[in-house]
């Protein structure tokens, strides 16, 4: 797998991306929340370019399924031939339970 990877998303990764943002503006911290977003990106940019940078999730041990760390979320992506597909984007302390249908 080499070369740059288109990055897509799914319905839950978006969904938890809206859900950090809400917080961080009940918090009164939408400038903290959009930096948080804007570092969350930067490290998907990161995992297009090198897609095999990020570890194996190891809830599941799939060598196509990686996440990175970006504190405090890990950022989980399934890594397909032509794309890396964005899963779930949650606290870094959280278990992942069972896959999202979208993934």
């Amino acid at each position: 797998m080499i070369g740059r990877k288109r990055i897509s998303f799914s319905e839950s990764s978006l969904q938890d991306l809206e859900q950090i943002r809400n917080w961080y503006a009940s918090q009164s911290a939408d400038e903290a929340g959009a930096g948080v977003v804007a570092e969350i990106f930067r490290r998907l940019e990161q995992a297009a370019e090198f897609p095999e940078s990020g570890k194996v999730v190891p809830e599941f041990e799939l060598p196509w399924l990686r996440e990175l760390v970006q504190p405090p979320f890990r950022i989980v992506y399934r890594l397909d031939r032509e794309q890396i597909r964005v899963v779930r984007i949650w606290r870094s302390e959280r278990l992942m339970g069972e896959l999202p249908e979208d993934t």
